[in-house]
């Protein structure tokens, strides 16, 4: 197989970007904040707690998957991955459709914000909408620009044609053991032009993917960082914590079956379970000057939670449910169909219970 170049991963000025927008957003609008119950030491203890158990839970998680070299059920390889991936997509899909949609629409419709235009025309969905077009160009663009350059690098060279005997299409081969001839075109065999192609793909998935958990994670990172009441720290721990936990499956089966190098791998892997640990820390340390309720701050989260949410519905629905539910291995086999659709139903059943408490 051919040497694939392989993709850049997020880019870590874009996610600077994205965790230091918030510190610009001051208290320009109290909007009838509730009075909240003060105590900085117990504050101070649940966000330390939420600190490791969120970065130990989004570690494990998203670092699961990928031990399928030494569980042999976890192996992209064999049927019971597929089961095990839906499960991780119904978790992405409903983190978009349940968590973050629903949040971004009481953002860009809380009263703070001024009937024109907020309230007058419906930016969450329309936002969401560009965000998912968005992914599909990124995605079609990619994926063709790689396959693209594939293909060229396939294309048999004209000295080798002449040097085997290339006559109107045919290459005939000899050799001492038997004599004959073979038909071909000189150029790398189809099965591993595919197998190129498939990585390059799933490589293309998987950091779009990341891209789209990581803003979200920014988000809610900051806003938990930002509270200063125990009464909503205390639930959004135990419930972040197994958030992140199923979330970083969905992304680490993606990485899985992308074939990174061990540094390109490492990188992702810090990237998702230290982004909202750091968000939490961002959010500790403006919490003084930050007000959740400050039309810039409703405004920048409800962008960005819109835009995410574009992004991991497009991509649970596109990427992963509709290219393994329609792949044939899985269309010729009715127990992996029966045990994938029971397993999406109880990957977004799980999560969506989270939304309860967070």
């Amino acid at each position: 197989m051919k040497k694939l170049t392989p993709t850049h991963t997020l880019p870590l000025p874009l996610l600077l970007l994205l965790l230091f927008v918030p510190i610009s957003v001051s208290a320009e609008c109290e909007c009838n904040s509730e009075t909240l119950d003060h105590d900085k030491f117990k504050v101070l203890k649940f966000k330390l707690l939420a600190i490791s158990s969120i970065l130990i839970a989004s570690f494990l998680g998203v670092s699961l998957p990928m031990l399928g070299k030494k569980i042999p059920a976890l192996n992209p390889e064999n049927d019971i991955f597929f089961v095990i991936k839906a499960f991780a997509a119904g978790v992405i899909l409903a983190t978009g459709f349940i968590h973050v949609l629903p949040d971004a629409f009481e953002s860009l419709r809380s009263p703070c914000l001024s009937e024109t235009p907020w309230g007058s025309f419906p930016f969450t969905g329309f936002i969401a909408m560009l965000s998912a077009i968005g992914t599909m160009m990124i995605d079609t663009f990619a994926t063709s620009y790689y396959r693209r350059s594939d293909f060229t690098k396939a294309l048999p060279v004209k000295e080798d044609e002449e040097m085997n005997g290339l006559h109107e299409g045919h290459v005939h081969v000899h050799t001492h053991a038997t004599h004959g001839h073979a038909h071909g075109s000189g150029a790398i065999a189809p099965e591993d032009s595919i197998s190129s192609f498939e990585i390059v793909r799933h490589r293309v998935i998987s950091q779009v993917l990341e891209l789209g958990i990581l803003v979200h994670s920014v988000i809610i990172g900051i806003s938990l960082g930002a509270s200063q009441s125990p009464k909503t720290i205390k639930p959004l721990v135990a419930a972040l914590t197994f958030h992140q936990f199923f979330e970083g499956m969905g992304l680490g089966g993606c990485i899985t079956q992308a074939n990174f190098k061990s540094r390109a791998i490492a990188a992702m892997v810090l990237f998702f379970s230290f982004t909202t640990p750091i968000g939490i820390g961002v959010g500790m340390g403006i919490s003084n000057i930050y007000n959740e309720t400050s039309p810039s701050a409703l405004i920048v989260e409800g962008v960005f939670n819109s835009a995410s949410a574009g992004i991991l519905i497009y991509m649970a629905l596109v990427d992963l449910l509709a290219a393994d539910f329609m792949n044939p291995r899985m269309q010729s086999n009715l127990r992996i169909q029966v045990g994938a659709n029971i397993s999406l139903l109880l990957g977004s059943g799980c999560m969506s219970l989270l939304a309860k408490w967070a």
